[in-house]
């Protein structure tokens, strides 16, 4: 194969993947206005960018490619495409047409006839990536080089030159993060210290930066005078394993209690695999003597915990596939072990959190405005929440629970960039933020 060759199936091999990886909307959903972009009753939020075009997902192509090339290789991403293709071009519209067309009403899943086709065939997609999509090609869909300018590329197709919302990195030896604040030079009236999801193995505060930045703007639109996130990058596996990454956490926290001041105005903060981590953080603080981490007892806790689909049990029977989710309990349950590593157990509570069965621990553990949850109905974790929740209030933790009918796992991120309209887009970060305010005014 010559070298044009080459190039136009590595082109093509790109685009193939990159179906996996974003989503395509509807063209008619164009870009908004600025009159549309203003806050008001009702209308859009500031960073409330709309669904990923064909456009966007061109652009993504192209910004993965090179990065594929010189991460993974040709050959492997060429490999990878090649093994995709009997799923791309039989599995998935057979499957797509049988359970959505043939298969009476009654006996589809929710979340199939609640979710518009482009919703059903990414979710479709996302869940062979999750199964069959090797993790360190996984890795470069989510990485900063691939993340940041994506970013950049949208808020110039909607018409900002600049980000509305300014974000700043922060390192230190122990602790990486991004901050975003409205506004820098005033102190913040609340703080969002959140941890990303990515089973341990995956993820960047890159690949989150616009949920979190219209979070943001949400945050602002519900009173708060000068809201602040700070999304903390932790170490994935196999980069390293347990405790790394609880000592991040810890790090980082710390980190935010300096910027914030009081711990009144903190709500901590993940979804999956970064509510994990935040769960881990909790219990560390709540222990009875001064931890395994050596971090100690004396640091406050934060004024409330929201965690969306929180991975709970690192390894569970709990754990069901469904028809709907694109989830795979056997891949989770590999990412948990691998990030356990050898040096604890998959069953100890300060790795696993549902096994902490410790009442007590939990009720020392809780915030002093408690947990909001919220999960989808149909996703691999609703089993394991449900029990863990039921701990919780049997330990007369204040816990408040929300569980999404037909709802797939990290619903509120999905949304935000596959639902149809606009309203469905935002609800997540709307209801997530309407508990905020009612705990932290």
């Amino acid at each position: 194969m010559d070298t044009r060759g080459i190039t136009l199936f590595t082109t093509y091999s790109v685009i193939l993947i990159g179906s996996l990886g974003v989503a395509v909307s509807n063209p008619s959903d164009s870009p908004l206005t600025p009159r549309q972009r203003t806050r008001g009753d009702g209308g859009p939020s500031e960073m409330e960018l709309g669904p990923v075009s064909y456009l966007d997902c061109i652009v993504f192509c192209l910004l993965l490619a090179p990065q594929l090339v010189w991460r993974v290789g040709l050959l492997d991403t060429c490999f990878c495409v090649l093994q995709t293709l009997p799923f791309l071009l039989l599995r998935l519209p057979a499957s797509f047409v049988y359970e959505r067309y043939l298969v009476p009403q009654m006996s589809r899943s929710s979340s199939v006839w609640r979710a518009s086709a482009f919703e059903d065939v990414v979710t479709r997609c996302v869940r062979y990536a999750f199964t069959h999509v090797p993790p360190r090609i996984g890795r470069v869909f989510f990485s900063k080089e691939v993340a940041l300018p994506f970013l950049r590329f949208r808020l110039l197709r909607n018409g900002y030159l600049r980000p509305p919302i300014r974000w700043k990195v922060h390192r230190e030896r122990h602790c990486k993060g991004i901050w975003m604040v409205q506004d820098p030079s005033e102190e913040p009236d609340f703080v969002l210290y959140y941890a990303h999801g990515g089973g341990f193995s995956l993820g960047t505060p890159y690949f989150y930066l616009e949920f979190l930045l219209t979070w943001l703007s949400i945050l602002v639109e519900f009173g708060y005078c000068n809201p602040a996130i700070f999304a903390l990058e932790y170490t994935v596996v196999p980069d390293a394993s347990f405790p790394v990454q609880v000592e991040e956490a810890i790090s980082g926290y710390k980190h935010v209690l300096e910027v914030a001041r009081d711990p009144s105005i903190v709500c901590v903060s993940g979804d999956s695999a970064g509510a994990m981590l935040i769960l881990n953080l909790l219990l560390h603080l709540g222990g009875k003597e001064a931890n395994s981490l050596n971090q100690g007892l004396r640091i406050p806790k934060p004024a409330l915990a929201l965690l969306i689909s929180p991975w709970v049990t690192l390894v569970s029977t709990r754990h069901v596939n469904t028809r709907s989710d694109y989830l795979d309990v056997e891949q989770l349950h590999q990412y948990g072990l691998q990030f356990a590593g050898e040096r604890i157990s998959a069953n100890d509570p300060l790795i696993s959190p549902g096994c902490c069965e410790d009442r007590s621990w939990w009720k020392r553990s809780s915030p002093s405005a408690g947990f909001v949850i919220t999960y989808g109905e149909e996703e691999v974790f609703t089993r394991d929440i449900q029990e863990w929740l039921k701990v919780l209030r049997e330990a007369g933790v204040i816990v408040s629970s929300n569980c999404e009918p037909g709802g797939i796992h990290a619903w509120p991120v999905a949304s935000l960039f596959l639902s149809s309209n606009r309203r469905e887009r935002l609800r997540g970060l709307g209801s997530m933020t309407e508990e905020i305010r009612k705990r932290v005014p």
